[in-house]
């Protein structure tokens, strides 16, 4: 079956087209009176300018979109903003578009006729759209162990290739070439910032996710601490977690509280301190740091002894 064809009639010309818009000849020419341009490959956003030649004996003239009539000589037929008559004389006919768009997109003529004969000049105009991810996986906070799937989606045109890598650490054996990045039985050193890049010829886009991975304390061997009486001795306690440690100490099975019998404690991240400020012999003694938080908890002991130095006898 046979494309249909329709009439157009504007401004005095008769020019025929198929369903598809695009022109087959008019009305008592030959076909060589078509020209067909180069296909037009144009970013969003940037200005469009369509140009034909006009030549002597030109009686009415216009510029068509998909046999919509922008342009009739100077008289505007399009009522969107964007579109402006540039130049119009006897060499050229020029109308521009602003800030183009997808739906711009298409087949344009430049319909002329001359005293003698109408003739057309046809252009495919291609535009080209830069990658934007529109759907991203949020900020995650996982347990140590658990399936982790991040997911990117973008549109662009042409269509963007899409990719995944670990930014903060950085970690170039932890990657994806698609949408979709798996991390199986996550471990706490996986944690970080990962980007989504979406890229084609035109521009790259990228977005951040960061992955937060929780696990339970572990705590550093504590070092024992020789100290001489009446002096002050101070214990430490380093613990890793996520999320941060809570601390506790104590004195064989009992609980020391700060500010109980002159000690203090201070907690700072991932670092607990307890200070005796005057040493006496009912401190020394064994202690235990507790690093505690909703996944579990770790300790270590530490020892107070006395080093034996004193001030007649230094060590």
């Amino acid at each position: 079956m046979k494309n249909p064809v329709y009439w157009v009639v504007l401004a005095g010309i008769s020019i025929a087209f198929i369903q598809q818009g695009l022109p087959v000849r008019s009305q008592g020419e030959s076909q060589s009176d078509n020209k067909q341009m180069d296909n037009i490959t144009i970013r969003q956003g940037e200005t469009l300018f369509l140009s034909c030649s006009q030549g002597d004996f030109v009686t009415h003239t216009a510029w068509l979109n998909r046999s919509s009539i922008l342009y009739a000589g100077e008289d505007k037929w399009s009522v969107d903003p964007r579109v402006s008559l540039v130049t119009l004389n006897q060499d050229e006919f020029t109308i521009k578009i602003e800030d183009v768009d997808l739906t711009d997109e298409g087949q344009y003529i430049c319909a002329v006729q001359t005293s003698s004969r109408p003739r057309t000049t046809s252009v495919h105009i291609i535009v080209q759209v830069p990658p934007k991810i529109l759907n991203l996986s949020k900020d995650l906070v996982v347990n140590e162990g658990s399936n982790v799937i991040l997911m990117c989606l973008a549109n662009g045109k042409p269509e963007p290739a899409i990719g995944w890598s670990m930014l903060s650490p950085s970690d170039d054996s932890l990657s994806s070439d698609s949408e979709i990045l798996e991390i199986p039985f996550i471990s706490r050193n996986r944690a970080g910032v990962y980007e989504c890049t979406a890229a084609n010829e035109i521009a790259v886009d990228t977005q951040t996710v960061e992955l937060t991975v929780n696990y339970p304390p572990s705590v550093s061997d504590g070092k024992d601490v020789g100290v001489t009486l009446g002096q002050r001795g101070v214990l430490q306690c380093e613990a890793d977690a996520v999320p941060e440690a809570d601390f506790e100490w104590y004195r064989d099975d009992r609980r020391i509280f700060n500010g109980f019998d002159g000690i203090e404690i201070e907690d700072a991240g991932a670092f607990s301190k307890l200070t005796f400020f005057n040493v006496s012999e009912a401190d020394y003694g064994n202690y235990t740091c507790v690093a505690i938080n909703k996944l579990g908890s770790a300790n270590t002991s530490i020892i107070l002894y006395d080093d034996g130095c004193s001030i007649i006898h230094c060590c």
